[in-house]
């Protein structure tokens, strides 16, 4: 009988806003990873205006503890859309299916927050993935960041956990 590795009752990828410092500091070290020293889609910093916005939220997906992936969400100025942004896994955690999970979580958190619409600017070799999780194309290849993406959206729906409409507006 060959040997199964089988993980029940564990989820090894948890997604949650990053609140405190250290989540915090680790959502920016891997957006810095993947943007700035992998990518080189930006030159020092991808830092900008929205991450010291009220509104954004940050969210820090970890893998069986450790800091994996990232995704920003944020209110883009018309009632009711959201935009996402700055999606990136650490290089060692993309085959451990992190991706996914990042987006289903910004998806149903800008949801929670009276959401109906999120879109994004997908680097193109991810539209087909985007695709895979229900996003739709929302136009013509554009230059973003100084590279061409694909503009995408997808509708987003009332929250189906309550806690990720953030403090004070849970049902």
């Amino acid at each position: 009988m060959r040997p199964v590795n089988v993980l029940v009752g564990v989820d090894p990828v948890v997604c949650r806003p990053a609140t405190d410092t250290a989540t915090c500091a680790a959502h920016h070290a891997i957006r810095h990873a993947v943007f700035v020293a992998e990518q080189g889609v930006f030159a020092d910093s991808d830092l900008d205006a929205h991450d010291a916005r009220d509104d954004v939220v940050h969210v820090l997906a970890t893998h069986l503890g450790r800091p994996a992936g990232t995704v920003r969400l944020y209110p883009a100025g018309r009632p009711g859309e959201w935009v996402g942004d700055r999606l990136a896994v650490l290089p060692g955690f993309r085959s451990a299916a992190i991706g996914g999970p990042l987006v289903r979580f910004a998806v149903e958190a800008a949801g929670a927050r009276d959401g109906t619409r999120m879109r994004a600017h997908v680097q193109l070799p991810n539209e087909r993935f985007f695709h895979r999780l229900g996003w739709s194309t929302d136009g013509p290849v554009e230059t973003y960041v100084g590279h061409p993406h694909i503009p995408m959206s997808t509708p987003l729906a009332g929250p189906t956990t309550p806690w990720l409409a953030g403090p004070g507006r849970a049902a």
